[in-house]
This record gives C-alpha cells, sequence and structure tokens, in this order.
C-alpha cells in the first residue's frame, strides 16, 4: 500500500522577521469577503464588502452602536495587515490570525483582547474540518477573521437581524460572548457525530460485522479525537481568564454568560476524555475479536486432531508388515477393524458434544 504523504503543518519559513504575516494553510484561492453588521438597540445596517478600505468607516469610539466586521480570507494578508494598522492592532497578533497551526489563545492589551480559537465542522464523507478563527474585542466593536466563507453564525446573524434576545441591547463584550457561544454550540454536534461513529464501529464489533478496514477507521477516529482535544482543551483556560480578567472592555453583566460558556466547555472536554476512551477501548475490541475467531479455528482444528489421532493410531498399527499378526489373517478382519474406527468416531464425536466443545 502506498503511503500517503504528510502535509506540513507550519508552512511559515524560519528565520522572518517577529509581526510577519504569512498564511499557513491551505485556501490559498480563497477571495475576500466582509460582513459588516453594525447595530444599536434601535436599528441595524448589513453590508457585504469586498475591499477592506471600506470597513474602516465604521470604527468609532464615541458612538453608541456596536460593530461586528467579519473578514473571510485569511489568504489576504495585505488585508488583514492593513486592518490592524487602522485598529492599532499589535504585529505579532496579526501574524497569529495567519497562523493556523496557531493553538487557541487570549491575549490580553489596553484597548482591546485578541483570542485565537479553532471552529469545527463534521462531514459523513469528508471527516472532521477544523477552520482557524480570531475575534479582536475593541470599545464598541468585534473583529472576526476566518479562512473561508461559511460558519456557524447563522443563527446569531438572524437574532441580529430580527431583533431577537437581548444582543442588540447589550455591548460589544456580548457579542463576543455571542460568537464564542456558537463555536463552542457547535462542538456539540461535533462530538455527537463523532459519537455516533464510535458506537456504530462497536456494535459491529461486537456482532462480529466489522469490515477489513476497522483498523483504519479507528486509526481516523483517533486522529479526529486528537484534533478536537487540541481545539477544546485550552479554550477552557481561554474563557477562565475572561472571567477573571477585570478588562475594562468586559461588562460584569455579561461575566455570568460567560461562566456558561466555561461550563459548555468543562461539558466538552469531559465528553471528548470518554470517547478517546472509547476509540482507545474499540482496537482492544478488535484485537480481542481477532484473538478469538483464531481461538474457534485452533479449538475446530484440535478438535479434529483428537478425532482423526486414535483412528490413525490403528492404522498405523495394522498398516506394519509383520508375519505374526493374528488379525491380517482374519477372514472379517477388515470389516471389523472399520466398525471399530466407526465407533470411536461417534463416541468421540459424542464426548465433544457433551463437553460442549462442538
Amino acid at each position: 500500500m502506498q503511503k500517503k504523504p504528510r502535509t506540513k503543518r507550519n508552512k511559515q519559513k524560519p528565520g522572518l522577521a517577529p509581526g510577519t504575516i504569512v498564511y499557513t494553510g491551505q485556501k490559498s484561492s480563497q477571495s475576500l469577503f466582509i460582513e459588516v453588521f453594525n447595530y444599536s438597540s434601535h436599528h441595524i445596517t448589513e453590508k457585504e464588502l469586498t475591499n477592506i478600505d471600506d470597513a474602516f468607516t465604521y470604527k468609532s469610539e464615541s458612538t453608541e452602536e456596536v460593530t461586528w466586521i467579519n473578514i473571510n480570507g485569511l489568504n489576504h494578508t495585505d488585508s488583514i495587515e492593513k486592518m490592524g494598522k487602522h485598529y492599532g492592532i499589535h504585529p505579532l497578533i496579526l501574524e497569529d490570525i495567519a497562523n493556523i497551526s496557531q493553538r487557541p489563545k487570549i491575549d490580553e492589551f489596553e484597548n482591546y483582547l485578541a483570542i485565537s480559537m479553532k471552529m469545527l465542522s463534521y462531514d459523513d464523507k469528508l471527516g472532521l474540518n477544523s477552520e482557524q478563527i480570531s475575534f479582536i474585542l475593541g470599545h464598541n466593536y468585534v473583529l472576526s477573521f476566518q479562512e473561508a466563507e461559511g460558519d456557524v453564525f447563522e443563527g446569531l446573524r438572524e437574532r441580529l437581524r430580527h431583533g431577537k434576545g437581548r444582543i442588540k441591547s447589550l455591548g460589544s463584550d456580548y457579542l463576543l460572548y455571542a460568537l464564542i457561544d456558537s463555536v463552542v454550540d457547535h462542538y456539540y454536534l461535533v462530538i455527537e457525530a463523532i459519537g455516533e461513529k464510535i458506537e456504530d464501529l462497536e456494535d459491529e464489533l461486537f456482532n462480529g460485522t466489522a469490515k477489513n478496514q476497522v483498523t483504519n477507521q479507528i486509526q481516523d477516529l483517533k486522529r479526529e479525537i486528537l484534533r478536537i482535544r487540541r481545539a477544546v482543551f485550552p479554550l477552557r483556560d481561554i474563557i477562565n481568564r475572561i472571567e477573571k480578567s477585570e478588562h475594562k472592555l468586559i461588562n460584569p453583566k455579561t461575566l455570568p454568560f460567560f461562566q456558561d460558556v466555561y461550563d459548555h466547555t468543562i461539558q466538552v472536554n469531559e465528553n471528548t476524555e470518554i470517547y478517546r476512551e472509547m476509540v482507545w477501548g474499540l482496537m482492544d475490541m478488535y484485537m480481542t475479536s481477532i484473538s478469538n475467531k483464531m481461538n474457534e479455528v485452533m479449538k475446530v482444528l484440535t478438535i479434529m486432531s483428537s478425532i482423526f489421532i486414535p483412528l490413525t493410531f490403528i492404522a498405523g498399527i495394522y498398516g506394519m508388515n509383520f508375519d505374526n499378526m493374528p488379525e491380517l489373517h482374519h477372514k472379517n478382519g477388515y470389516p471389523i477393524l472399520l466398525v471399530v474406527m466407526v465407533i470411536m468416531f461417534i463416541f468421540m464425536l459424542f464426548y465433544f458434544k457433551r463437553k460442549k466443545w462442538l
């Protein structure tokens, strides 16, 4: 079998200056797409842009409005750099935004918070998909950076458009909570899909209907669980730091909502660990089933050998060329010997059946 080539996880060239923005993902052909939601408790404006310069007009430190700018296309590093300069974002943060292998983390600055995390989705055919997503929380604005179009925020967009819930009446910190909560809620769907796949494979192994490629399936599940764990485990520390940071951008009234997200991350982490143990158990179950099948084969061969060993012994004795063997000269010696061998065969079958070895 031809070995599948491995893709390099870090495509950033060594020796670059700190703060150099280099996109390390696979979606280099993604076109730039920008969504802008500018809203207050009384109105909302939604726009779609293709030029980063058009998004600069929404920055205002004194307005009561909240602005959410969602940038799709991390491969457009020039646009990310322009946005960073306009909003005063540190170059190292911009470097982390374009680096998809960046571990989920939070950085605190005087005027903004920077959060990097993973957005997960699962497809039965394509498997687990992990996408880098970053948030910048500032005064009355939230910037989000995604690798490509397509995300888990459609429900949040509908709430903004139709004024459902409290999101339009609260500040940008609540918008950040809502975005993170949407990502974490989608983790449940991913975990559920992985869990169903594990349980189905477990049933196949238990019933003996598993296919020959079961070892490959188990290895794929192990890798997917590991990727989920890498994405989810650090998120607990991120939310915990938000709760304890006492940053001026986080309203104390919003902290209970972040506490709720923290509880969700704990639950997702626990489920991930449970399924991780189940996947390891699948390999043990598979090896046990293989061993049981081998034992069944060996048992049948042993029984067959046990039946034919005495028959072979008798045939061997009377196959010896000695003159003084009176049975050889008996007129009915041959049929008598066959009857004795048949009786021994039937007796041994009955004995093995009674012992429940057959």
